[in-house]
C-alpha cells in the first residue's frame, strides 16, 4: 500500500518515476496481486492516469484492463474502473484547452490514436461480445460505462462493429433494451449508441425498427414534451431519421403501424409564436425533415403516394398549412415548413386541391398561392425562402393539370379581376421586374405551368401585355421575345445572364411539342436572325450558355416546324444554319448546356437548392427536357431532305399501320365488350336457372306432401265412407294432377276387359256352333230327347252370357266415368296452373306441365276410342243373342209342333248353372 501512496500521496524523497514508469508498475500490480483490492485500487490509479497518459495507458494497459473484464466479473466497481479506462484511451473527446493553431493537429493526433486503440480492440470479435454481456449487468457503474464504451468505439470504426454486433446473437435487442432502462442516463446514452450503431445500415436499422423502436421512441419524444422537449427528444428525432432514411422498409411499417398519426399532435402552434427556444427550432426542423423523408421524391411513387394519402387523412397536412399560415414562426421553420408541404401535395391530386383551397388569414382572405408568390417575386425576403416558395409551387404544379389550366386562366383576358391580385398578375410582374432573380423564378414557375400540356401552352398564346398608352397590346410570347432581343436594355440591370436563361427556359419549354407556339414565334421576323446571331458570335464564358440555350431554341423550332410558314419551313431553316453557323459549330454550342457544372447539380434532385443567387441558373424539369431533345436536334439538324421525305414517308407509313392496328384493337375493344356482354348474360342465366331449379325442386317437394296428404285423407275417407270416397275419385285424380301411375291402373282395366271380351266372343262362336248343329239335326226326330236337353242347356248359358255382358257393360261405364273424371281434373288443373304461373321463373315447368296434360289427353282419347270400339261390340254381340234367343224360341216352337217334349224352364236354369259352372273352372284353368 505504500507504493499506491507514493504514486498518489505526497511526494517522496528521491527521483521521481516518470508517467510510463508508473503506468507500468500499475499494470504489474493489476497482473500479479492476488488481492481483489489491491487490482482495484491499481485499476482506479490506470483510470486517474489514463487522459494524460493516453498513449502509455493504451499501449501497455489494455490487455490487463480486458482481462480484468473477463476474470473479475463479480465485482462491479472494478468493472466499473477498467470500462472508465478503456473508454478514455478509446474516445477521443479533447477536454483540455488548447491553443488555437494547434485544435487541428492535436484534433487529428487524438483520433488517429482512438482509431489505432480502437482496431485493437476489436480484432477478437469475443471483447465486443463481452462488453454486450456487461451491457446486461443492472448496476450502473457498469451498465453506464459499457454503453458509453460501445459509443465510442461505434465512432472510431462504425463499419466494423456493426458487422460484429449484427451477427452476435442477440446483440441488437440488448442494445434496445436500454431505452426501457429507467435511468435516463443510461436511457439517454443509449439513444446515443443507437443512433451510431444504424448509420448507413439498412439491415440494423430494420432489426431496430423490428423491435419496436418506433413505439418507444414516439413515446419518449410524448413524455419529454414533443417539440417543447429538450435535447432528448433531438436524440429521438435523429433515431428516427436514420431508421426512415432511404429504407423503404421501414417506412413502410412506420406506415402501416399508424405512426404517422402520432406525428399530428407535434405540429400543433398557437396564436403566440414569439419566444421559440433555440431547442424547440430544432427539434420542430428534425420533425419536420422526418415528414420530409417519409414522402421523399427519391422514395418509390407507390410508397410516397400511400403515405401522401395518410397525412392528408390523419390531418397533419393541414396542420403543416397551419403553420404556413400562421404569424410570429421563425424563418427558418417556415421555409422548412413549406418545402414539407411542397412534397406532402408533390404529384397528390387530392392534396393539391387541398392546398388550392387554404386561404391565408388576411382580410380580405386570399389564396396561400398568392402569398406565397408575392414572398417569391419580393426581392427583400430572404432567399432560401424565395426558393422555398418556388419549390413549393412548381411542386403544387406537378402532375396537375387542373392547377396549372387555373394558372393560366388568370392570365387570360375573360378572367382577370381587376379588383384582386392573382397569380398569372404577380408572374407577368416578376417576369419583367428590374430584379433578376425574379424574373428567373417567375420564368420557371410559369414553365412548370406549361409543362407536358400542350392546351395550356396554346391557351397561354392568347394572353396580351399593354405596353405603353397609345400602343398596341402585344403577346406574351412577343414580349418576352422583346426582351431577349433587346440585349443593351438588359445589360442595365443587374444579372444579364440569370435573366436571359430564365426567359430561354420558359421559351424552350412553351414551344416544345407545340406547332401552333412554333409559328407564332417564328412569325415575328425578328427572332431567327437574333437567335442566328447569338449562336455565330464568340462569346466570353459566361455568355456561352446563353448560347446553348439559343441553339436549343433554334432546334426546337426546326424539329417541331410544321412548314405553315413559307419562309422558315425545316428545310429553309437547316440551310441557314449551314449558312451562318455551320452545322458541327451549332452542334457545339448545343452542347454548352449539358457541360455546364450547374447543370449535373440541377439535374441531381427536384428542389432548387443553390448556395447563392448567382448560381440559380438551371431547373431540374429543364435538365430532363434538354436531356431529352438534345440527341433529337442534332440529328435533325444532320438529316438532308431526301432523308427527311423517307423519313415522312416511314412515318406514314407508320401511321397507316398504326391506323390499321388501331382499327383492330376498336375491333378487339368491341369483340371484348360483346363477350363481356354476353358472359354476363351467360352468368344472369345461369343464376337464373339456378333460381327456377331451386323454385321447381321446392315446387315439387310441395307437390309431394300435396299427394301423401292426399293418400292420407284418402285412405281415412275410404275407411270412414267408402261410396264418398268412390264419388271423390274424379276430385282426387285432379288433385293428384293425373299421374302416371292412375293411367296404368285405367290400361291394365282396360286390358282384362279385352281379355274378358275376347273370351266371350270365343263362347259365343262355340254357342253358334252348337245352334248350327242343332238347325242340322232338326229333321231327325228319333234324337229328339238329346236335343232338347242339348237346347235347355244353350239356354242357359244364353242367360249366363246376357249377365255376363251387362256386368261388363256396368264396368265400361265406370270406366268411362273414371275417364270424363280424369279429364275434367285435367282441365281444373290446367286452370289452376294458369292462375298460378304467373312468375316468369315458373315458366318452364308450366311448359312441362302442359307437355304432360298433352300427353295424358292422347292417352285418354285412346282410351275413350277403346270404350267406344268395346260398346260398339257389345251392341253387336247383344243383337247376336237376340237373334239367337229368336232361333231358339223357334226351335222350340218346331219341336213342339212335332210333338216333341221340351224341357220345363227349371230344369233348364240347373243345366244353365251346371253348364256355368263348367266354363268357370275352364276360365280358372
Amino acid at each position: 500500500m505504500n507504493f499506491f501512496r507514493g504514486v498518489m500521496g505526497g511526494q517522496a524523497a528521491g527521483p521521481q518515476p516518470t508517467g510510463a514508469e508508473t503506468i507500468q508498475k500499475l499494470c504489474d500490480r493489476v497482473a500479479s496481486s492476488t488481492l481483489l483490492e489491491d487490482r482495484r485500487d491499481a485499476v482506479r490509479a490506470l483510470k486517474s492516469l489514463s487522459k494524460k497518459y493516453r498513449m502509455e495507458v493504451g499501449t501497455q494497459a489494455m490487455d490487463h484492463l480486458i482481462n480484468i473484464l473477463q476474470t473479475d466479473r463479480s465485482d462491479s466497481e472494478i468493472l466499473g474502473y477498467a470500462l472508465d479506462t478503456l473508454y478514455n484511451i478509446i474516445c477521443n473527446d479533447e477536454e483540455e484547452e488548447q491553443d488555437e493553431s494547434e485544435d487541428e493537429t492535436s484534433q487529428k493526433q487524438a483520433d488517429d490514436l482512438g482509431a489505432k486503440f480502437t482496431e485493437a480492440f476489436i480484432q477478437d470479435f469475443e471483447h465486443i461480445t463481452l462488453l454486450l454481456t456487461m451491457l446486461e449487468e443492472f448496476d450502473f457503474h457498469v451498465r453506464w460505462p459499457a454503453v458509453k464504451l460501445l459509443t465510442a468505439l461505434l465512432r472510431n470504426q462504425c463499419v466494423q462493429l456493426q458487422s460484429i454486433i449484427l451477427v452476435s446473437p442477440m446483440g441488437v435487442s440488448r442494445l434496445m433494451d436500454l431505452l426501457a432502462d429507467s435511468r435516463e442516463v443510461i436511457r439517454n446514452d443509449g439513444l446515443l449508441l443507437l443512433q451510431q450503431l444504424t448509420k448507413g445500415n439498412a439491415a440494423i436499422q430494420k432489426i431496430v425498427a423490428f423491435e419496436n423502436a418506433f413505439e418507444r421512441l414516439l413515446d419518449i419524444i410524448t413524455e419529454e414534451g414533443s417539440s417543447d422537449g429538450g435535447i432528448v427528444v433531438e436524440d429521438c428525432l435523429l433515431l428516427l431519421r436514420n431508421l426512415l432514411k432511404n429504407n423503404s422498409s421501414n417506412q413502410n411499417f412506420f406506415k402501416e403501424g399508424s405512426f404517422i398519426q402520432r406525428m399530428r399532435p407535434w405540429f400543433e402552434v398557437g396564436d403566440d409564436n414569439s419566444g421559440w427556444s433555440a431547442q424547440k427550432v430544432t427539434n420542430l426542423h428534425l420533425m419536420l425533415q422526418l415528414v420530409r423523408v417519409m414522402v421523399s421524391p427519391v422514395n418509390s411513387p407507390g410508397a410516397t403516394a400511400s403515405c401522401q394519402k395518410s397525412m392528408y387523412q390523419c390531418g397533419l397536412l393541414q396542420q403543416l398549412c397551419t403553420i404556413l399560415m400562421a404569424t410570429g414562426v421563425p424563418a427558418d421553420i417556415l421555409t422548412e415548413t413549406i418545402n414539407t408541404v411542397s412534397e406532402v401535395i408533390r404529384g397528390s391530386q387530392v392534396n393539391q386541391d387541398y392546398f388550392a383551397s387554404v386561404n391565408a388569414p388576411s382580410n380580405p382572405p386570399r389564396p396561400a398561392i398568392v402569398v406565397l408568390l408575392m414572398s417569391m417575386v419580393n426581392e427583400r425576403q430572404p432567399f432560401v425562402l424565395r426558393c422555398a416558395v418556388l419549390y413549393c409551387f412548381q411542386c403544387f404544379l406537378y402532375k396537375n393539370q387542373k392547377g396549372q389550366g387555373e394558372i393560366v386562366a388568370t392570365l387570360l383576358p375573360s378572367t382577370i379581376d381587376a379588383n384582386s391580385i392573382s397569380a398569372g398578375q404577380l408572374l407577368c410582374g416578376g417576369l419583367f421586374s428590374a430584379d433578376s432573380l425574379s424574373n428567373w423564378c417567375a420564368s420557371v414557375a410559369l414553365a412548370h405551368a406549361l409543362q407536358d400540356n400542350l392546351t395550356q401552352k396554346e391557351q397561354l398564346l392568347r394572353v396580351q401585355l399593354a405596353t405603353s398608352l397609345g400602343k398596341p397590346p402585344v403577346s406574351l410570347l412577343q414580349q418576352c421575345t422583346n426582351i431577349l432581343s433587346q440585349g443593351d436594355k438588359i445589360s442595365r440591370r443587374g444579372s444579364r445572364v440569370q435573366t436571359r436563361v430564365g426567359l430561354l427556359m420558359l421559351l424552350c419549354t412553351w414551344i416544345n411539342n407545340c406547332p401552333i407556339a412554333v409559328t407564332h414565334f417564328l412569325h415575328n421576323q425578328e427572332n431567327v436572325p437574333f437567335l442566328t446571331a447569338q449562336i455565330s458570335e464568340n462569346l466570353g464564358e459566361d455568355e456561352r450558355l446563353v448560347q446553348g440555350l439559343c441553339a436549343l431554341l433554334l432546334g426546337i423550332c426546326i424539329y417541331y416546324n410544321d412548314n405553315s410558314l413559307e419562309n422558315y419551313t425545316k428545310e429553309k431553316l437547316k440551310q441557314l444554319i449551314e449558312k451562318r453557323i455551320g452545322k458541327e459549330n451549332f452542334v457545339e454550342k448545343l452542347g454548352f448546356v449539358t457541360k455546364h457544372e450547374l447543370y449535373s447539380r440541377a439535374a441531381q434532385k427536384p428542389q432548387p437548392v443553390f448556395p447563392s443567387p448567382d448560381q440559380m441558373l438551371f431547373d431540374h424539369e429543364f435538365t430532363k427536357l434538354v436531356k431529352e431533345l438534345e440527341g433529337v436536334i442534332t440529328k435533325a439538324v444532320h438529316k438532308s431532305s431526301e432523308d427527311e421525305k423517307k423519313e415522312e414517308e416511314v412515318k406514314k407509313t407508320l401511321e397507316q399501320h398504326d391506323n390499321i392496328v388501331t382499327q383492330y384493337k376498336e375491333l378487339i375493344r368491341e369483340q371484348d365488350s360483346k363477350i363481356q356482354e354476353l358472359k354476363e348474360q351467360v352468368s344472369s342465366m345461369t343464376t337464373q336457372t339456378e333460381q327456377m331449379q331451386t323454385a321447381m325442386g321446392q315446387q315439387l317437394s310441395q307437390i309431394q306432401q300435396h299427394k301423401d296428404q292426399y293418400n292420407l285423407l284418402k285412405l281415412k275417407l275410404g275407411k270412414e265412407n267408402p261410396s264418398h270416397a268412390n264419388n271423390t275419385l274424379g276430385d282426387g285424380a285432379h288433385f293428384n294432377g293425373m299421374q302416371t301411375e292412375e293411367v296404368a291402373q285405367l290400361r291394365e282395366e282396360m286390358e282384362e276387359l279385352r281379355s274378358q271380351h275376347t273370351l266371350l266372343q270365343t263362347q259365343l262362336s262355340e254357342k253358334d256352333a252348337i245352334i248350327n248343329a242343332l238347325r242340322s239335326e232338326g229333321s231327325q226326330p228319333t234324337e229328339g230327347a238329346t236335343v232338347g236337353s242339348d237346347n235347355t242347356e244353350l239356354l242357359k248359358e244364353l242367360e249366363l252370357l246376357r249377365s255376363q255382358v251387362q256386368s261388363q257393360a256396368a264396368e265400361i261405364s265406370q270406366l268411362k266415368t273414371k275417364n270424363e273424371g280424369l279429364l275434367r281434373g285435367a282441365e281444373t288443373e290446367e286452370e289452376v296452373r294458369g292462375l298460378t304461373e304467373g312468375r316468369a321463373q315458373l315458366e318452364q315447368q308450366a311448359a312441362s306441365a302442359t307437355s304432360s296434360a298433352a300427353i295424358l289427353q292422347t292417352e285418354t282419347a285412346k282410351l275413350e276410342a277403346d270404350v267406344l270400339e268395346s260398346k260398339k261390340e257389345q251392341d253387336d254381340l247383344l243383337m247376336l243373342l237376340a237373334d239367337q234367343d229368336q232361333k231358339i224360341h223357334n226351335l222350340r216352337q218346331r219341336l213342339k209342333g212335332l210333338g216333341e217334349m221340351v224341357d220345363d224352364e227349371d230344369e233348364l236354369d240347373t243345366r244353365e248353372q251346371a253348364d256355368e259352372d263348367d266354363e268357370d273352372e275352364d276360365l280358372e284353368d
